[in-house]
């Protein structure tokens, strides 16, 4: 329950958590953003981390004079598109096998809606994926399993991390400490999540229907 409660805390209060650690760690904050960026993506079994919303605190926080967001974009470009190319590769060696460890947040159900979205979009899918919740953790490993060659992986992956880092990044640059934006914070950071979510949501009752 506690880690429910902190998880919950952590995604609708980006704003006051990156604050605590930029005050406490200074520009280490980018390593920290790229490690969080990079599990979020490149590990199977953290697809819980934010994401989308981390990425646009972040750009606010730019706004702020907190980041220089030419580093920060290519830093968090690249732990995305690094994190993608590891999920790859853990896909491509362990497959399947990675499911028998049991983990809490590893779910067959999220392998199984992500193996919808490759019957409907291909290989574009690395690139739509960027931008749902979960499936975004899972697109790359289901693509090292299946028969998707790296040559085309990666051309798919580098097109889609630094599409998803620089619309949610300039965003938040750009609209993040607009009064409303700052007086609503929480509030903006839960509509996103729940936007990033809603392919996932129309997705899985369009499935339901046709069954």
């Amino acid at each position: 329950m506690e880690i429910i409660y902190y998880l919950f805390d952590l995604f609708l209060h980006l704003d006051k958590h990156i604050s605590e650690i930029i005050n406490q760690y200074g520009t280490l904050t980018y390593i920290i953003l790229f490690l969080v960026i990079f599990a979020e993506t490149g590990l199977v079994f953290t697809p819980f981390l934010p994401g989308d919303s981390l990425l646009f605190a972040a750009g606010a926080f730019v706004a702020k004079g907190s980041f220089d967001i030419h580093i920060l974009f290519l830093i968090l470009s690249l732990a995305a598109i690094l994190g993608d190319t590891l999920n790859y590769w853990i896909g491509h060696y362990f497959g399947m096998k990675v499911f028998n460890l049991k983990l809490k947040f590893l779910k067959k159900e999220y392998l199984d809606k992500t193996h919808q979205f490759y019957e409907k979009y291909g290989g574009k899918t690395i690139i739509i994926a960027r931008f749902v919740p979960i499936v975004r953790t899972f697109a790359p490993f289901v693509a090292g399993i299946g028969s998707m060659s790296y040559s085309k992986f990666i051309k798919y992956n580098v097109v889609g991390g630094v599409l998803w880092t620089s619309l949610f990044i300039y965003c938040g640059f750009f609209f993040g400490n607009l009064e409303f934006v700052k007086n609503n914070f929480s509030f903006i950071v839960l509509a996103i999540i729940i936007i990033s979510i809603l392919p996932g949501v129309f997705e899985y009752l369009s499935h339901r229907k046709k069954k």
